[in-house]
């Protein structure tokens, strides 16, 4: 792609998540650079509250924002585009359909599903990173209720009022509690023949615990808080199969037609093009200021960015310290400018949280005090609402949040929006469909206070 004669040092920025849009935003005040934003979309996402659109909690315009109406800054441009490999020895971006030179770059594309090794379980157990993941897994889970409720065969309605996720990272944990507070409170009148309160919601974990990335005493408030929501919680519970009608851990076989992923994740495989080492993840093994080994004007940060902190530990993979990265590269790359020193990267690290359900959550503020119960939802809620761009967005948010609290029902975003006839069961007419009897009302499934 040729680019206009210009003696501004151009910096090109792959990716317009939470790292890339810091880095534009901060370099959209400079006048001694012009920058390039390139990502496949054209919006930015708010990817903490996939879940939220996944389990029809929150439209897709809620949470995400047209990247050119972020980045108004006369000197950023915003180019649709999917980037293809870099190439460092000739500085240049390789994309579909041309080539974009740069003095600069920032890779920013984020990471992407990881089935371990077995690729072919993505088609029936999709993960939860982009929008249309979300509403590929809200139409699944819906479908999956217009299915049970015209079954006539009781074990095949069992099978289709049962949800499986496998991993107990802040993804699984969070889509399952909203899944079974939908289950119990937003779906129950919406249909006759079947009592969509007794569906089954399997959280799957192999590791010893839920949420490992916190401290034990918060993973077990978040087991026993999830419980209580209904949901079936193991640990220990190695997968070795998925297919379209069940899941397989060890000799046990899980009748389902509805799996959701959140166990593994893996960096984004433009990186593989730098030719440098990598971790296991496959994220790139940075220098303190970001940057490539042997290459000071290729960034890399978020996801695709294995940096450690000065005390030993890694960074996490999370929206805030992905932020960080942005503003400090886009500082570094201004100090190169003038020649000042350059300074190594520091995390502050200002906390993170996972929601167990409404109301609840976990999570640990500035690495130091440990918070459970509402007060923990309370602060997620401010701290997500604050970083959500635009007011519309915020306030959008704010109301639907606050009618869902207090009437837990929530809007009506049940909609499924693709061809649905392929997956649903023969329709048997006439008396031979047996009514199905209301079952008794199950008590509030409201987690109790977390002391």
């Amino acid at each position: 792609m040729e680019q206009d004669r210009d003696s501004r040092r151009h910096v090109v920025i792959v990716g317009a998540g939470f790292g890339g849009l810091e880095a534009a935003k901060a370099l959209g005040r400079a006048r001694d650079v012009r920058v390039t934003v390139v990502d496949r979309y054209n919006h930015h996402l708010f990817q903490p509250l996939l879940y939220q659109v996944a389990t029809a909690v929150l439209n897709p315009a809620d949470i995400s924002a047209p990247i050119r109406s972020v980045l108004k800054a006369r000197n950023t441009q915003v180019l649709l585009a999917e980037a293809k490999s870099v190439d460092p020895r000739r500085k240049v971006l390789v994309i579909d359909g041309g080539e974009i030179p740069y003095d600069s770059l920032v890779v920013a594309t984020g990471a992407t599903h990881s089935y371990f090794k077995h690729p072919e379980w993505a088609q029936v157990a999709p993960g939860l990173k982009t929008l249309e993941d979300a509403v590929r897994i809200r139409e699944r889970v819906l479908t999956a209720f217009e299915a049970a409720e015209r079954e006539s065969d009781p074990a095949r309605q069992r099978e289709w009022m049962t949800f499986v996720i496998i991993g107990a990272g802040p993804t699984g944990v969070e889509l399952a509690g909203a899944l079974a507070y939908m289950t119990r409170h937003s779906l129950p009148k919406d249909f006759r023949r079947i009592d969509t309160r007794q569906a089954r919601v399997l959280l799957l974990e192999a590791l010893p615990r839920v949420l490992t990335a916190y401290p034990e005493e918060l993973s077990q408030d978040a087991k026993r808080d999830l419980e209580k929501l209904h949901v079936e919680v193991r640990t220990g519970a190695m997968v070795t199969g998925i297919d379209a009608e069940g899941v397989t851990v060890g000799e046990e076989r899980i009748p389902t037609r509805t799996v959701m992923w959140g166990a593994g994740v893996a960096a984004s495989p433009l990186v593989r093009s730098l030719d440098v080492p990598l971790d296991r993840a496959g994220r790139v093994m940075v220098t303190p200021q970001l940057t490539v080994p042997g290459h000071d004007d290729v960034y890399v940060i978020g996801d695709v960015a294995a940096a450690t902190q000065p005390n030993g530990k890694p960074v996490p993979g999370i929206a805030p310290a992905a932020m960080q990265m942005g503003r400090h590269v886009a500082k570094t790359v201004r100090d190169r400018l003038v020649q000042k020193p350059l300074r190594p990267f520091r995390y502050h690290d200002k906390g993170s949280f996972a929601v167990i359900g409404r109301g609840y959550a976990v999570g640990m503020l500035f690495d130091k005090w440990r918070m459970s119960g509402r007060s923990a939802w309370l602060v997620w809620a401010g701290v997500h609402i604050a970083y959500l761009i635009g007011f519309r967005n915020r306030l959008s948010v704010m109301l639907n949040w606050g009618y869902t609290f207090f009437t837990k029902g929530g809007r009506d975003m049940r909609l499924i929006t693709g061809k649905v006839a392929p997956r649903m069961p023969a329709l048997k007419q006439g008396p031979s469909v047996p009514a199905v009897t209301p079952r008794p009302e199950l008590p509030a499934s409201r987690p109790a206070p977390v002391h």
